[in-house]
C-alpha cells in the first residue's frame, strides 16, 4: 500500500497538471477564435482588392492599347520622313557632288571614290524606283563624267610618273658584281609607291564599277613605251661611250667577262684582229689588190664591237625589265586580263630586238655572199648569248601568244643556219682559194691564207658549244633532234679537220707555184710548222684528236717530209764533192790533163753551187728559230763532213799551180756561210 501522504502529494500534482493544460487548451482555443477573425479579415481586404484591381485593369487596358498604337504611328512616321530624307538625298546628289566631280581625282583620290559610291548608289536608286525620272539621267551623266576623269587620272599618273630606266640601273641590275659570294638582286622601282598605290586603287574601281577595259590599253601603250625606251637608251648609253673609258664600268665589265654563264659575255679581242685579217684575204681573193691597202679601220671594228656588245646587253635587259613590267602588271591588271596585256605590252620592245637581231644576221648573209667570212665571228657571241637567255625568255613569255614565244626561237634558228652556212663556205673558201703567183711569199713563209684559217679556227675555241650546235642544226632531223653536246663536239672536231685537209691540199697547189723545188719545200715546211705549232698553243690539238688522233703526227711526218725535199737542193753542191770520175792515183804521181781538169771542176762546182744557195737561200725565211737552228745544223753537218772528206783526198794531190783559186773556202767559212741562211739581215 502507498502511504496517504505520498498519494496526496501524488494527486496535488496531477491537479496541478490538469490545471495547466486546462489554461494551454484554453490559450489556445482564444488563439484559434483569434486567428480565425484575422482570417476573416484578410480574405475581406483581398477580395476587395481584387475587386478594385479588376477595375483599375479595365480601366488601364484600353489606354495602353491605345498609347502601343499612338507609339506605332509615330515610329511610322520618323521611318517615313527618314526614307523620306534618304530619297530627297537622291535628287541632290548630282548637286552636292558637280563640284568635286569637276575638280576632279587628282590629290584626293579616297573623297572623290567616296563621292562617285554616292552617285552610284543614286544611279541604283532611281534605276529601281523611277527608271523614267530625268533625274536618272542626270546622275548617269555625272557618273560617266566620274569616270571618265578617273580613266584620264589613271592615264596622267601612269604617264606622269613612268620614266625609261637610266641606263646604269639596267646594267647593276644584268650584272651585279661577280665577286661577290652573294649575288644581291637590283629592284627597278617604275613607279613611286604612292602614286603606285592610287593607280591600283584606281584600276580596282575601274574593275569593278567602271565595267571598261580601256584602261589596261592605256596601261600596256605607256608601260610599252617606257620598255622601249628603256632599251633604247641603254643602247645609246653604249653608242656614247664606244670611245671613252665608261663604257669600261664595273657592271659593263662584270658582264664582258669570258665565263659560262647566263651574263652576256665578252667578245674576244682577237675576233676584230681576226675580222680585220679575214676581210683583207677575203678581199685579196676578190680583187687581186695588196692586203697591205685593204685593212678595214679600227674605228669601224670598235664600232662593231660596241654594236654587238649593245646588242647582247640589251637581250638581258629586255628579260629583266619584262620580268620587272610583268610583277607591275599583277598588281594593276585583273588576273585573267594579265597576260594578254603583258603580250601587248612586250611586243613593241621584243619585235624591235628581233628587227636587229634579223639585220645582223641579213648583214651577216651579205658579208658571206661578198665571201667575207668573218661576219660569223659577230653572231656566235650573240647566238650564245640568246641561247643561254632562252630559259629565262621562255619562262618570263610564259602564257604569252605562241607567235611571241616563237620569236626568240625563230632568230636563233635563222642564226644558226646562217653561221652553218658560213663555215661550210669558209672551208670550201680554203680548198678553193685561187693560186696567185703575186700573192704567194717570196721568201717562202707562212701564207696569209694559212694565218687567217688558223686564226679563223682559234676562234671557234671560245664558242665551241655554239658552233658545234650550229653544224648540228644542219644534220639529218634524225640525228640532230637527239643530238648531245658530245655529238656537236665531234662535229666541230670533223669540221676543224676537214678545213686543215682543205688548206692542207690548197697549200700543197699553191707551192706549186714556186719554181725552185728548195722554196717549195720551205714554203711547205713553213706552213705545216705553223699549222702545228699553232694547234699545240691552242687547245685546237685537243678538238680535232675527238675524232682524228694522230693529226700530230702526221704534221710531224709532213715537216719532217718538207725538210728532206730542201735537203734535196744541196745534192747539186755535194755531188761535186763524192769520190765519183776521182782518179786513182798514188801520192807524189803527175796527173793527166784530164785528170787534173775532173778535179778542177769538182772544186769550181762545189763553190759556185755554194755560192749561189747562199746567195739565195739567205733571202728565204724559216720564222721558227728552233726549226731555222736545227735545219741548219743538219746542213752544215752533211756538207761540213763531205767538204773535209773530198779535202783530204785531194790535200796530197797537186791539180794545180794556182790552189787558192780553186780552194777557195776553209770548212769553217762552208759552216758560216750556212748558218747565215734565212736571214735576210746577214
Amino acid at each position: 500500500m502507498i502511504p496517504t501522504e505520498d498519494a496526496s502529494a501524488r494527486k496535488r500534482e496531477i491537479e496541478d497538471k490538469l490545471k495547466q493544460e486546462q489554461e494551454t487548451l484554453s490559450f489556445i482555443r482564444e488563439s484559434l477564435e483569434k486567428s480565425d477573425q484575422l482570417t476573416k479579415g484578410m480574405v475581406s481586404i483581398l477580395s476587395s482588392f481584387e475587386s478594385r484591381l479588376m477595375q483599375l485593369e479595365n480601366s488601364i487596358i484600353p489606354v495602353h492599347k491605345q498609347t502601343e498604337n499612338l507609339q506605332r504611328l509615330q515610329e511610322n512616321v520618323d521611318k517615313t520622313l527618314s526614307c523620306m530624307d534618304h530619297v530627297i538625298s537622291y535628287y541632290h546628289v548630282a548637286k552636292d557632288t558637280d563640284k568635286i566631280i569637276r575638280e576632279g581625282p587628282a590629290g584626293r583620290l579616297d573623297e572623290y571614290l567616296a563621292c562617285i559610291a554616292k552617285i552610284q548608289k543614286a544611279v541604283e536608286y532611281f534605276q529601281d524606283n523611277n527608271p523614267d525620272s530625268p533625274e536618272l539621267n542626270t546622275v548617269k551623266a555625272r557618273f560617266e563624267k566620274g569616270k571618265e576623269l578617273l580613266e584620264a587620272e589613271f592615264r596622267s599618273l601612269l604617264t606622269r610618273y613612268s620614266k625609261p630606266v637610266p641606263p646604269v640601273l639596267i646594267l647593276d641590275a644584268i650584272g651585279g658584281d661577280e665577286d661577290m659570294e652573294v649575288q644581291e638582286d637590283v629592284m627597278l622601282e617604275h613607279l613611286p609607291e604612292a602614286v603606285l598605290q592610287d593607280i591600283i586603287c584606281i584600276s580596282a574601281w575601274l574593275v569593278e564599277y567602271g565595267r571598261n577595259q580601256d584602261f589596261m590599253n592605256v596601261y600596256f601603250q605607256v608601260r610599252s613605251s617606257q620598255l622601249d625606251r628603256s632599251i633604247k637608251g641603254l643602247k645609246e648609253h653604249f653608242r656614247k661611250n664606244s670611245a671613252s673609258s665608261a663604257i669600261h664600268s664595273p657592271a659593263v665589265q662584270t658582264k664582258r667577262k669570258e665565263t659560262p654563264t647566263k651574263k652576256a659575255p665578252k667578245r674576244p679581242g682577237t675576233i676584230r684582229k681576226a675580222q680585220n685579217l679575214l676581210k683583207q684575204y677575203s678581199q685579196h681573193g676578190l680583187d687581186g689588190k695588196k692586203g697591205s691597202n685593204l685593212t678595214p679601220l679600227e674605228g669601224k671594228d670598235d664600232v662593231l664591237d660596241i654594236e654587238i656588245d649593245s646588242y647582247i646587253h640589251c637581250i638581258s635587259a629586255f628579260v629583266k625589265l619584262a620580268q620587272s613590267e610583268y610583277a607591275l602588271l599583277t598588281e594593276i591588271i585583273p588576273e585573267h586580263h594579265q597576260k594578254k596585256t603583258f603580250d601587248s605590252l612586250i611586243q613593241e620592245a621584243l619585235d624591235n630586238l628581233m628587227l636587229e637581231g634579223d639585220n645582223i644576221v641579213s648583214a651577216a648573209r651579205r658579208a658571206i655572199m661578198r665571201h667575207d667570212y668573218s661576219a660569223v665571228l659577230t653572231i656566235f657571241p650573240i647566238l650564245r648569248h640568246l641561247k643561254q637567255t632562252k630559259p629565262d625568255f621562255d619562262t618570263t613569255l610564259q602564257g604569252t601568244a605562241a607567235s611571241t614565244k616563237n620569236k626568240l626561237p625563230a632568230l636563233i634558228t635563222s642564226m644558226e643556219t646562217t653561221g652553218a652556212k658560213a663555215l661550210e663556205e669558209f672551208a670550201d673558201s680554203i680548198k678553193n682559194d685561187p693560186d696567185k703567183e703575186y700573192n704567194m711569199p717570196k721568201d717562202g713563209t707562212v701564207h696569209e691564207l694559212t694565218s687567217n684559217a688558223i686564226l679563223f679556227l682559234q676562234q671557234l675555241l671560245d664558242f665551241q658549244e655554239t658552233a658545234g650546235a650550229m653544224l648540228a642544226s644542219q644534220e639529218s632531223s634524225s640525228s640532230a633532234s637527239s643530238y648531245s653536246s658530245e655529238f656537236s663536239r665531234k662535229l666541230l672536231s670533223t669540221y676543224i679537220y676537214k678545213v686543215l685537209g682543205n688548206l692542207q691540199l690548197n697549200l700543197s697547189n699553191k707551192a706549186k707555184v714556186y719554181e725552185d723545188p728548195a722554196l717549195r719545200a720551205v714554203f711547205l715546211h713553213n706552213n705545216y710548222n705553223y699549222i702545228l705549232k699553232s694547234l699545240e698553243k691552242s687547245e685546237l690539238i685537243q678538238l680535232v684528236a675527238v675524232t682524228h688522233k694522230k693529226v700530230e703526227t702526221s704534221y710531224r711526218e709532213l715537216i719532217e717530209l718538207e725538210i728532206q725535199n730542201y735537203q734535196r737542193s744541196w745534192l747539186k753542191v755535194t755531188e761535186h764533192l763524192t769520190e765519183r770520175n776521182i782518179p786513182a792515183f798514188q801520192p807524189g804521181t803527175k796527173l793527166k790533163d784530164k785528170e787534173r781538169q775532173i778535179i778542177k771542176d769538182k772544186f769550181k762546182g762545189f763553190n759556185e753551187g755554194l755560192e749561189e744557195l747562199c746567195k739565195i737561200q739567205k733571202g728565204w725565211a724559216v720564222p721558227d728559230k728552233e726549226q731555222r737552228d736545227a735545219i741548219r745544223q743538219a746542213q752544215k753537218r752533211v756538207v761540213s763532213e763531205a767538204y773535209r772528206a773530198f779535202l783530204q783526198r785531194c790535200a796530197n794531190i797537186s791539180f794545180t799551180k794556182n790552189p787558192e783559186k780553186y780552194h777557195r773556202y776553209a770548212p769553217e767559212q762552208v759552216e758560216e756561210m750556212i748558218d747565215k741562211l734565212f736571214d735576210t739581215s746577214a
